[in-house]
């Protein structure tokens, strides 16, 4: 069964979009962020989603629980520019019922 949920993702322009995200796609925050063209082309998941770059970090404004962050992503987050605490890459980020609201800005481009 189809099951959107909606996220707000604030752009490197700093303009706010409510989107719906497909949870039947095994979609992740970042090829959302793509699907929608929030990042100029080439911009954005630059190593296809391998947590091996930083280009889709963000940071997450929600209190949105999400899935605890692993090894690899810890790494390329100690190595990016413009970490915040808040920090997370979004390839990471899989769109799941559990993602209702979540609400993130895109990081500066390195």
């Amino acid at each position: 069964m189809e099951q959107d949920v909606n996220i707000t993702i604030i752009d490197r322009e700093g303009v706010s979009h409510t989107v719906a995200a497909p949870t039947d796609m095994a979609m992740n925050l970042m090829e959302v962020v793509r699907s929608y063209e929030l990042a100029p082309e080439g911009t954005i998941g630059v190593c296809g989603g391998m947590a091996m770059c930083a280009s889709c970090q963000c940071y997450v404004l929600s209190d949105t629980e999400l899935p605890e962050m692993q090894d690899d992503e810890d790494a390329m987050l100690a190595e990016a520019f413009y970490v915040k605490d808040n920090s997370r890459l979004g390839c990471q980020i899989q769109m799941t019922p559990e993602m209702e609201g979540l609400k993130v800005e895109l990081a500066p481009e390195s």
